[in-house]
């Protein structure tokens, strides 16, 4: 079982949601869906490490992942879980070859560098990001996650910036990483047909 997610509640001035329990096995995708402010983030956050819920217990590869130490925890995120934020969080003094090199040499992996050509940012690895639009540093951002070959991986809106094509083609190139490298993937959406995709969906009222 790669994610395990037991009792999960949480509220900040209001209740969000109360004892979600899942669980999501190799090769699983699940698509976490819901209005504007139902605490889909929030979830996700949770799940991805990097906010403790309220109650309930949160398994990442068999390890309950908030009672890990910072070094157990940094060394988890680095190797094993991969994130694709809104907000893309590129360096932005540097060239897209440069942010995907420094996530692979972090995370000690060889890059593919087809996944370029497959992204459709193989033209762009010398330009600085700064330089690239939303939608071109969403995939940069992509590139750069599945180059650590993750086996957890969380996208939080991550068609949010593209057009329907490009959605489709780096949906399928995550999808496919997915099947390839028995990989588990939670994503929030508000694509009805991207959540269709999906191996199952969780909608939080």
């Amino acid at each position: 079982m790669l994610i395990q997610a037991t009792n999960l509640s949480h509220s900040y001035d209001y209740p969000l949601f109360k004892n979600i329990s899942f669980s999501l096995d190799s090769s699983e995708t699940l698509a976490i869906v819901g209005i504007s402010g139902s605490g889909k983030s929030t979830l996700m956050h949770n799940l991805a490490t990097f906010l403790k819920p309220e109650v309930g217990e949160v398994k990442l590869l068999g390890k309950s992942v908030y009672d890990l130490s910072d070094y157990e925890l940094n060394k988890l995120r680095r190797y094993e879980v991969g994130i694709v934020f809104q907000s893309h969080y590129l360096f932005k003094g540097l060239s897209t070859k440069e942010n995907i090199d420094i996530s692979a040499i972090l995370s000690l992996q060889d890059i593919d560098e087809k996944l370029f050509d497959r992204l459709g940012i193989d033209k762009l690895m010398d330009q600085k990001v700064t330089h690239l639009s939303g939608g071109q540093q969403q995939r940069v951002s992509i590139a750069r996650m599945l180059s650590k070959k993750p086996k957890v991986i969380f996208a939080d809106e991550p068609t949010g910036n593209l057009d329907a094509k490009t959605a489709k083609e780096v949906m399928d190139v995550l999808f496919e990483y997915v099947k390839e490298n028995s990989a588990a993937l939670i994503l929030v959406t508000h694509d009805a047909t991207l959540a269709s995709k999906c191996d199952r969906t969780l909608r939080i009222d």
